[in-house]
């Protein structure tokens, strides 16, 4: 504090300074943070599920990874196979090789029911072995009978491949009786 302060007297105070360093959480008198290009992509979320706009007249140009991201993740719990096939057909989401993309995609697929997304989750599973990746659609899976035998299925095929860590975590998942989730 003794050089931050005496150089930069309009940037915050001491009590700013000692709040931001010593106390717990962001202090109450903090800006939040704003993104223009997630504001851009909120707003095309938003126009697209009011069905202003077709999906693939989005501009998403210049979208990377993190843009979908947000596109996908604030999506609804469930999406109906009409918005599904609609945005795959725009984004070819489903068969992504970029792991971010899917691990938010294919559990939104699973929710909403999106049998068509079923060989590439498989693919997925059994190629990706990164657990912060491919636990979310077992987890998505393992929620109704029918998602959970699939998801045993592939297990099977992908467990050698999977570091231990991983394997217990799935396994995990699988095996967690139905009723507490």
């Amino acid at each position: 504090t003794q050089h931050l302060l005496p150089k930069n007297t309009e940037a915050v105070s001491e009590a700013e300074l000692a709040a931001w360093l010593h106390e717990p959480g962001i202090p109450a008198f903090a800006q939040a943070a704003k993104s223009a290009r997630f504001d851009a992509v909120d707003a095309a979320r938003g126009s697209w599920l009011k069905g202003r706009v077709a999906a693939a007249d989005l501009d998403t140009a210049k979208w990377g990874t993190q843009e979908w991201v947000r596109f996908i993740e604030a999506m609804p719990e469930r999406l109906t196979a009409e918005q599904l096939v609609e945005l795959d057909k725009a984004f070819r989401f489903t068969g992504t090789g970029n792991g971010e993309i899917a691990q938010r995609w294919y559990p939104l697929t699973v929710r909403s029911g999106y049998f068509e997304a079923r060989l590439s989750i498989a693919e997925f599973l059994t190629r990706i072995g990164r657990r912060k990746l491919i636990l979310p659609t077992y987890e998505a899976l393992a929620a109704s009978a029918d998602g959970r035998e699939f998801a045993r299925k592939v297990f099977d095929d992908a467990k050698p491949g999977y570091h231990p860590i991983t394997t217990a975590a799935v396994e995990a998942v699988l095996n967690k009786p139905a009723a507490t989730r």
